[in-house]
């Protein structure tokens, strides 16, 4: 099991240094002045807006209860799921950056991007948290 945890733990924190790498490059970029902000209100500003607004509506949550829906038996299962889940919950948090910066620091999008840091913290990998996770038991209980 502990294994399975440290194998997890690479791909929670290759996130963050994913959406770090984003953070950087593209503050970079923008101060540099290497490219012309997207307007917000304009077709492909609005149409980027909503990408990320209806990935963040649909991934997070989803990743956040995919486990708690599926309950898997073994370590196996359990790690295929619960690296979707880091997967699925933080990949708006380097979209949420990037888009900030792609619109000349729109803060609606940093709020995105702040709103999947959050629920990616919940989905830190630990030895508790992947027992209570595969043991048989109520499907409402909470396992966050």
């Amino acid at each position: 099991m502990e294994q399975v945890v440290r194998k997890l733990n690479w791909i929670y924190y290759g996130q963050m240094v994913i959406a770090l790498i984003v953070l950087t490059a593209m503050y970079y970029a923008f101060s540099k002045g290497l490219y012309e902000p997207l307007d917000r209100m304009s077709r492909t500003g609005m149409a980027l807006q909503y990408i990320i607004i209806i990935d963040a509506l649909i991934t997070i949550p989803l990743g956040l209860y995919l486990i708690k829906w599926l309950k898997p038996q073994t370590e196996k299962h359990y790690f295929k799921w619960a690296s979707t889940r880091i997967l699925l919950v933080s990949n708006s948090m380097p979209l949420g950056i990037f888009a900030y910066y792609a619109m000349g620091c729109y803060q609606s999008m940093l709020w995105v991007a702040a709103i999947s840091a959050v629920a990616w913290y919940f989905t830190k990998p630990t030895l508790g948290k992947m027992e209570q996770e595969m043991k048989f038991g109520d499907k409402n209980e909470e396992t966050y």
